[in-house]
């Protein structure tokens, strides 16, 4: 088996600067709270992956983040970069670059930390799919119209996709033909729903019931009323 590299874009989970559109009905201390959760719960999924190496490229400060102390007790099983770039398109693309740089040599999976339904299981047949003869690149499309994971076998070709807008709906369907436009024979993996909206955080906890975001909006007396 190839080693791999999972690449977690990632985002300190700040009162007020994650998961704004959770509030209402959350407040921004407990959509901060379901971030930190569904990021927790992200890394050990990753971490659980055979023969997979996880690099997380991280925006903001953890000194300032929820549940501080268990994120930083999670990232030491990570090598830990800073996300560089002004769009997002342009993060996505440099921490592909940053991890070839790092781990030379190795096929990438990139995700966020909105789809803490994504297991173990499922990012290693991720994997496999891209390690399938035939293929170059894979894409998870996101039910939104977005994607929720992109594997490369050769990560330098993510500067295909920096110019890409993200957040409408249909960045998925431009990030498939960037990457098709550009040569690549391109896999499309299971859809998945990530996390924006109340609505979104109900389908995702109920798809993995038994992970810290789904126990951390159990807890959450807004989302009863949402339910």
């Amino acid at each position: 088996m190839i080693p791999a590299a999972v690449i977690l874009l990632a985002k300190a989970p700040e009162p007020g600067r994650v998961k704004t559109r959770l509030c209402p009905p959350a407040t921004p201390d407990e959509a901060a709270d379901l971030a930190a959760a569904s990021l927790l719960d992200t890394v050990d999924a990753a971490v659980g992956v055979p023969g997979a190496e996880l690099v997380v490229a991280l925006a903001g400060r953890l000194a300032g983040a929820v549940r501080r102390a268990e994120l930083t007790a999670a990232l030491r099983r990570a090598r830990v970069l800073p996300q560089r770039g002004d769009s997002l398109g342009a993060r996505i693309a440099a921490a592909h670059a940053d991890t070839a740089a790092l781990l030379p040599g190795r096929p990438t999976l990139q995700l966020g930390m909105d789809t803490p339904q994504a297991d173990s299981a499922l990012l290693a047949a991720c994997l496999d799919r891209l390690r399938a003869p035939g293929t170059d690149a894979v894409l998870g499309p996101a039910a939104d119209g977005g994607w929720w994971a992109m594997g490369l076998r050769d990560p330098r070709a993510a500067r295909l996709v920096a110019a890409v807008p993200t957040s409408r709906a249909d960045t998925g369907e431009r990030t498939l033909r960037a990457l098709r436009d550009g040569g690549l024979r391109v896999g499309l993996l299971p859809e998945l729903t990530d996390v924006d909206t109340a609505a979104d955080a109900l389908v995702v906890a109920a798809a993995a019931p038994c992970g810290r975001f789904a126990a951390t909006l159990a807890r959450c007396p807004a989302f009863a009323a949402a339910s």
